[in-house]
């Protein structure tokens, strides 16, 4: 594959938060390219992208949208990726195929700290990546203010490369700070060049010779050259951006407002100026790319028409209609403009295609037609659940339908879990928040016309015993013609320490309980423990089988085991249960503003707090430590988000049981309908 045909081509990725404009600006740069002929709403629901029923009914990006085009001699294609935070895994798994990441920020420095997540994904991958300012027309604040947040959040140095031009307030057009050209907006059209206002020359030089302060820190020629007042020519300036902006060292921002075309322009020329080169990306992945074709999978669709479609990055090689990855042949590649499928014979290194029916591929697999890479491409860790929902399939003969449908769709997202709890017996739907399980549920009854009905999932309650209980008497005793059957035994109840679990064992002595029979003793204890006097599994219990007899014709295995149960359902009753409640260990993660919310958010929850400590790599972020019983846990996410805005998050591990206050126990006992 030729340099050439390389450098024609770039991957990338459009993020930001929710509602900051990543689809208005795709449309936007769709349209100025020729590539559509009208530009499509958000608002109006016909935009290229999220053309699914999800996205049209929420009017937000729910999953990745690829659209390609040409401008200034390269072919770009376009990853839209969704700005909620519970969606955050299929832009994470975007990013790991992309050359360079445009982050979308609306002109607002109060809603800047709402990127801190996804910066921080972007610097420890290092994946290159500018800022566009969006909506500048109805700021809210200043544009210094806006690049003061943005500074409190980046790691890397955030340096403007556009400076605004204001009349009464009006954002009329901006100054290119590398050419020192002034230009003036048109709707629609490309920016007319103006003189530079005589009132912002002062800003202007301030702004550039900031600009050009940051990127000699990285280039020692462009640092003696403005230690001599040497004015750097503008090729000199645009090569250290390319370098700087390909290393992640430096963070560019542009401006603009998307729904008038404003900037997009501009921004377009910025890439084919400064955007890494997939042999750069490939640099920086350390692949060393041959003529060996090496791909890897970004994200996984079910289509109700082509079945299975897997967008994929080609980093070496090519593919070709029919080639076969990992085993599985293909069954197609395309071109995607959204959902659009546009056939192709073949594809190469640098591009980003489809490919269809790969049964065997993962979202983030490596793919190699041995399908035996030497190395795995690394991918996007998957984000631990923090919600979850219990779902039942509204026919209850659509049971059997469930597990497929539920395997097609954590294919597709990952960030997905589902599990059946062996405590409750109810099937768990895992994920990230409210809005994302909601989307799961929808999706299963679109695609698989499995409609669910919902509910909290019951949390595991356990139960123990405070007091020890002696010669429990069980006997079991039916005569029903022909061999009866008799059972006898007497048992030792008592309670082990916390966490022991469970322990059996007998004192027999003489036969009195044959030894064949003492395994079915220790059967019916095991099976009365599934469900003790309160309603709920019983744990950390030491039974010994200390007594009994036998009849020589009507004893049984089965005599013994219900001579057990008997035995255990008067002694566990006798030796005072107490409910248990699962305590987990959480690590919440916040910006250090909100420590204090959490920190009552805890308590308020009947949590434990075990401490807090600045988090290592994230400046300005606290974490959290504490013991929280996992009955509060079930909506913390949702409270938890709506204090720290959409930022906050945490990881959590089952800790150890506790005992349930008594007062919170009756309302238990009494919502389970079980007396006490």
């Amino acid at each position: 594959m030729t340099q050439n045909v390389l450098s024609g081509r770039r991957n990338v990725a459009l993020v930001g938060a929710y509602s900051s404009g990543k689809t208005t600006l795709l449309e936007s740069i769709l349209s100025v390219t020729g590539a559509i002929t009208r530009k499509g709403s958000v608002d109006e629901g016909n935009t290229l992208g999220d053309s699914c029923p999800e996205a049209r009914a929420r009017n937000m990006t729910v999953e990745l949208n690829a659209a390609s085009t040409e401008y200034g001699g390269i072919c770009f294609t376009f990853v839209d990726c969704p700005g909620s935070v519970e969606l955050q895994q299929e832009t994470n798994h975007a990013l790991m195929g992309v050359d360079a990441a445009i982050v979308v920020c609306e002109a607002d420095p109060n809603k800047v700290l709402t990127l801190s997540p996804l910066l921080q994904f972007l610097d420890t991958w290092d994946i290159p990546h500018l800022i566009w300012i969006n909506k500048l027309d109805r700021a809210n604040g200043t544009f210094a203010d806006v690049l003061a947040a943005l500074r409190q959040v980046s790691a890397r140095p955030v340096i403007p490369q556009q400076y605004p031009i204001r009349q009464n307030q009006d954002l009329v057009g901006f100054i290119d700070l590398v050419t020192e050209q002034a230009f003036h907006y048109h709707p629609g059209a490309p920016a007319d060049p103006v003189p530079l206002p005589s009132s912002l020359q002062a800003e202007e030089q301030a702004a550039r010779a900031e600009m050009l302060e940051t990127l000699a820190d990285y280039d020692d020629h462009l640092l003696e050259e403005l230690l001599e007042d040497i004015t750097p020519p503008e090729d000199e300036i645009v090569r250290d951006l390319k370098m700087e902006l390909g290393a992640d060292l430096i963070v560019p921002v542009f401006i603009g407002v998307a729904l008038a075309d404003y900037g997009v322009r501009p921004l377009l020329d910025a890439l084919v100026k400064e955007a890494p080169e997939p042999s750069i990306t490939c640099d920086r992945r350390g692949i060393a790319c041959d003529d060996d074709t090496l791909a890897q999978v970004l994200k996984t669709y079910y289509t109700p028409q082509g079945g299975k479609l897997s967008l994929v990055r080609i980093w070496c090689g090519e593919l070709k209609d029919g080639d076969s990855l990992n085993g599985d042949r293909m069954g197609g590649l395309y071109d995607l403009m959204g959902m659009q499928q546009n056939s192709l014979s073949w594809a190469e290194a640098g591009r980003i295609v489809a490919v269809a029916r790969l049964e065997g591929a993962q979202t983030g697999d490596t793919l190699t037609p041995q399908g035996n890479p030497d190395t795995l491409l690394p991918k996007a860790p998957v984000i631990d659940p923090v919600y979850a929902l219990a779902i039942t399939p509204a026919k209850r003969s659509d049971e059997v339908k469930l597990s497929a449908a539920l395997t097609k769709l954590l294919e597709e997202d990952p960030s997905l879990f589902w599990e059946q709890h062996g405590d409750t017996h109810e099937v768990i739907l895992w994920g990230q928040g409210d809005v994302h399980l909601k989307l799961a549920i929808d999706r299963l009854s679109r695609k698989y016309n499995l409609p669910m009905a919902t509910h909290l999932p019951q949390v595991p309650y356990k139960e123990t015993i405070r007091q020890a209980k002696d010669s429990v008497h069980g006997r079991y005793k039916h005569q029903s013609g022909g061999h009866g059957q008799f059972g006898d035994v007497y048992l030792s109840i008592q309670p082990l320490p916390r966490g022991d679990g469970f322990a059996f064992s007998d004192t027999i002595v003489g036969g009195v309980v044959p030894k064949q029979y003492i395994p079915s003793v220790e059967t019916g204890v095991r099976e009365h423990l599934d469900h003790g006097p309160l309603g709920f599994p019983v744990v950390d219990v030491a039974v010994t089988l200390t007594n009994g007899s036998y009849h020589n014709v009507d004893s049984s295995d089965n005599a013994f085991k219900q001579a057990a149960r008997i035995a255990m359902q008067e002694g566990l009753a006798a030796c005072t249960p107490t409910l248990l409640e699962p305590i987990a260990l959480v690590e919440i993660s916040v910006p250090s503003l909100y420590t204090s919310n959490v920190l009552k958010l805890i308590t308020g929850r009947r949590g434990q707090i075990l401490g807090y400590e600045a988090k290592a790599d994230w400046p300005g972020w606290d974490v959290v430590t504490g013991h929280l019983p996992q009955a509060e846990m079930q909506t913390m996410i949702l409270e938890l988000r709506s204090l720290t805005m959409g930022v906050g998050f945490f990881k959590w591990t089952y800790d150890h049981l506790d005992p349930v206050p008594e007062k919170l126990t009756e309302r238990i006992l009494a919502s389970v309908g079980c007396d006490r």
